[in-house]
């Protein structure tokens, strides 16, 4: 049975992960440190939310086996 649990984790993190490299590239090209801490710290945070909503997807699906 497929389902929606952890998609919009997911999708929040990819989010997060773009906009953090946009950042972090923008901030090299301009030398702005706070701008590329800014980037890295979005990136991370897209990371975790991904696996956040990997996780939360198992274990959804692990308990909707018949």
């Amino acid at each position: 049975m497929s389902n929606n649990h952890g998609n919009k984790e997911k999708l929040e993190g990819t989010w997060d992960k773009v906009k953090g490299e946009a950042k972090d590239s923008f901030g090299d090209m301009t030398d702005n440190e706070r701008m590329q801490a800014e980037g890295k710290w979005d990136k991370a945070k897209g990371e975790a939310k991904q696996k956040y909503g990997e996780a939360k997807k198992e274990v959804s699906d692990f308990f909707d086996k018949d």
